[in-house]
């Protein structure tokens, strides 16, 4: 079946929805009939609020105004994730999202910092980046010449109707309603149509499945197949709530763990997000739940939301005429945040490799390739932070240290603590920056650094650091605080 792609069908709206609706009407509105079906039935989950700097890339392809959007939406800046008691329970990093130090053509920064703090004149690893220390000091500005590499906090719900609305403008139709059955070819296997409650029937070329981990399309109507990842991570309940707000907002959001998952502190403008991620098998709702209300501050606006997860992916992101985005095409926990980002880059890619002239086997086979490879490289990137713990204070931080992992991740694990080495793959997302962070964040110290670094002389290196040190705090002085940028910058509407 090979017949040009003209109708798009969304099924499902939310963020997953409406960021597809939005990239689609902004960049092929001219050349595609674009259709959302949307219902409180379809089931969509979105407790995603937090986001990583990508966004604004794809904010300026879709054409989306920085002040417009995050005054509509509640948003606060984010320089990063603060991690507590991880590696050990007292222990507290931050992840960021700058760049750290200045390497050379041989050698990064990480092995220069590692001789001198061998050599005692070495600062904390974040001393050395101005996000790092900016989110720490809870300051904030955004600048023309673009200083800070950052993202936002964001209210979810906002923000699929500021997409929603921006959509419609473009041409998206919406409609309404139930999805009664999906209706398959009964030769090719692809989806002809959809069946609504009301009896109308809406068909299109090519489907997009945005129905949440339900896969109304993907999985109940394709039988798509999923690929469990949970023996690697193993949490599978979440509880979310809202909470007032009772100070200014850090730039930055907390991960916390606990005995049996961890739990998030998202900051926006008129409320606080909150959330609480375990494993069932570790702890029960009932103490999942008093857990999280225990742990919160500020005056709980909503009841605790529970949901569950399997941690995985589809065994094909593409499938047939269907593509799945966001939850119905896997999960990996938003411990870095990288569900929103997911949705995005999902539908760059689409729109790079749109099938005007019709679906091919080799353009399915290209997407879901290079789907399958990315999704991989977040997951290992996760489970970094549970595998490489030194607490054993209880049953689920023993699992998480003393599991098997992804061989690819052990290798990288290796690299570092035997050589100091970190990389950045082809086509992956976290930066060489993050994995040095992070890594160190969770103890892992490598045992040697590249000799080149001895070439540079010990009192050359420490006037070198020292004036990168002063430089960054310098930068940081200058800067107002978080809140009272947001305040003047973008408060909401």
């Amino acid at each position: 079946m090979n017949k040009p792609v003209r109708k798009v069908v969304i099924a499902g709206g939310g963020t997953a929805g409406w960021v597809c609706a939005a990239a689609l009407s902004s960049q092929l509105g001219d050349l595609l009939n674009i259709v959302l079906v949307e219902s409180e039935d379809i089931g969509t989950v979105g407790v995603g609020e937090a986001s990583i700097p990508p966004m604004r890339n794809f904010h300026r392809l879709i054409g989306v105004d920085e002040q417009q959007f995050m005054a509509a939406t509640g948003a606060t800046f984010k320089l990063g994730i603060a991690f507590e008691n991880w590696a050990r329970d007292g222990d507290r990093y931050i992840h960021s999202f700058g760049k750290t130090g200045k390497e050379t053509w041989m050698a990064d920064f990480q092995h220069f910092w590692l001789r001198a703090r061998e050599q005692g004149f070495g600062g904390e690893f974040g001393e050395y980046c101005v996000e790092h220390e900016a989110a720490r000091e809870g300051k904030f500005a955004a600048s023309s010449n673009g200083s800070l590499n950052y993202a936002y906090h964001l209210d979810a719900t906002r923000y699929a109707a500021f997409l929603r609305t921006k959509s419609e403008s473009e041409g998206v139709t919406r409609i309404e309603g139930k999805i009664q059955q999906v209706h398959l070819n009964p030769d090719s296997g692809y989806i002809e149509s959809l069946e609504m409650a009301s009896g109308e029937s809406v068909d299109a070329d090519l489907f997009i499945d945005c129905t949440g981990f339900r896969g109304l399309l993907i999985e109940e109507a394709l039988h798509t197949g999923y690929e469990d990842w949970s023996h690697w991570l193993p949490c599978d309940s979440a509880l979310a709530v809202q909470t007032e707000s009772v100070g200014p907002p850090p730039p930055y959001t907390l991960s916390s763990a606990h005995d049996s998952g961890w739990r998030w502190r998202i900051p926006l403008q008129h409320r606080v997000g909150n959330g609480l991620v375990y494993c069932s098998r570790y702890s029960s709702d009932e103490a999942a739940r008093d857990r999280l209300l225990s742990s919160i501050e500020g005056k709980p606006l909503t009841e605790p939301r529970l949901i569950r997860f399997r941690t995985g992916r589809r065994r094909q992101t593409w499938n047939k005429n269907c593509v799945a985005v966001g939850l119905s095409s896997g999960f990996v926990e938003p411990l870095e945040s990288t569900s929103i980002h997911l949705i995005m880059i999902s539908m760059t890619r689409l729109i790079q490799l749109f099938p005007f002239d019709g679906i091919t086997p080799s353009l399915v086979s290209h997407y879901n390739r290079i789907a399958k490879d990315e999704l991989e490289k977040i997951r290992d990137f996760i489970i970094l932070h549970y595998h490489a713990t030194e607490r054993s204070d209880s049953p689920f931080w023993r699992h998480c240290s003393n599991m098997s992992i992804p061989e690819s991740l052990q290798e990288r694990i290796a690299l570092f603590r035997e050589q100091g080495h970190a990389y950045q793959a082809p086509n992956e997302l976290f930066r060489l920056d993050s994995w040095v962070q992070v890594m160190l964040g969770q103890r892992i110290n490598p045992e040697r650094y590249h000799p080149i670094v001895r070439a540079m002389g010990d009192e050359r290196l420490k006037k070198t650091l020292d004036d990168f040190r002063r430089q960054v705090s310098l930068g940081v002085e200058k800067l107002p605080p978080h809140g009272a940028f947001v305040e003047e910058y973008c408060r909401e509407r």
